[in-house]
């Protein structure tokens, strides 16, 4: 069994977990193969829209990151297949960018999740999962919960037909982030046609899918990222899961 979405002490948001803690853990409870999936660096002239501008490491600590993971790779090799991943962040506009970095550091990364964090509005960006406070503010910008998710999926469906050079991850990550304040701002998603277009467009391009089960812990979520709706579109149209936790 794998984990493909880990993060690291890299993460300016995470934890300070030492990365052997993972490791450790990962071996005891029975895992064949791990892959550190640490945000990739926002592209050349994007501000981080996150108060603290945290959403990803700096470019200048990328190689020092990469060093780390071989580094366990080599010490666990015996015991858990380790990869190097990142996970990308999509920014709709700055795609030539985000396939630039790529261009020079995917060589390095055996695997990697695409993900949107960010959602623009006008000529702003947004992060999404920032917090409930930043959540409630899109949707008085958009003037639905509805418009919220519908513009979320229409960036993914962008994300998916993006033009991100080889190197571009072919695994999407936590699908339903959208969902992450569910309960302080209820939709039924169910029949959306731009979950299903999303869901289709994946399928076609034989995308695998990020299971992600961070929303379990997740106080206004309370669920994985994939269930209900999307769960049933998902079977529907076939398409793989990776465990990410």
């Amino acid at each position: 069994m794998k984990d493909g979405h880990i993060h690291t002490p890299y993460c300016p948001h995470g934890t300070d977990d030492k990365f052997e803690q993972y490791v450790e853990k990962a071996i005891k409870v029975g895992l064949d193969e791990i892959s550190f999936t640490e945000h990739f660096p926002l592209p050349k002239g994007f501000t981080d829209p996150a108060p603290n501008n945290d959403s990803s490491i700096k470019l200048e600590q990328l190689k020092s990151y990469i060093n780390d993971v071989n580094k366990l790779k080599d010490r666990y090799k015996d015991k858990i297949k380790i990869n190097v991943g990142a996970e990308v962040d999509y920014v709709e506009g700055f795609e030539k960018e985000i396939k630039s970095l790529l261009d020079e550091y995917g060589k390095y990364l055996e695997d990697g999740i695409l993900s949107v964090h960010m959602i623009k509005i006008k000529d702003e960006y947004y992060c999404m999962d920032f917090s409930s406070e930043e959540f409630e503010k899109i949707v008085n910008l958009l003037g639905s919960i509805e418009s919220v998710y519908n513009l979320y999926y229409d960036t993914l469906i962008k994300a998916v037909n993006a033009d991100l050079g080889e190197y571009k991850p072919k695994r999407i990550g936590h699908l339903n982030l959208v969902r992450k304040y569910n309960k302080k701002f209820p939709y039924d998603y169910s029949k959306n046609k731009k979950l299903e277009e999303l869901v289709k467009l994946i399928s076609e391009k034989e995308y695998e899918l990020d299971y992600n089960v961070a929303g379990l812990f997740k106080e206004d979520c309370g669920e994985t990222y994939i269930s209900g709706y999307l769960a049933e579109l998902i079977k529907q149209y076939n398409i793989k899961l990776v465990l990410g936790s």
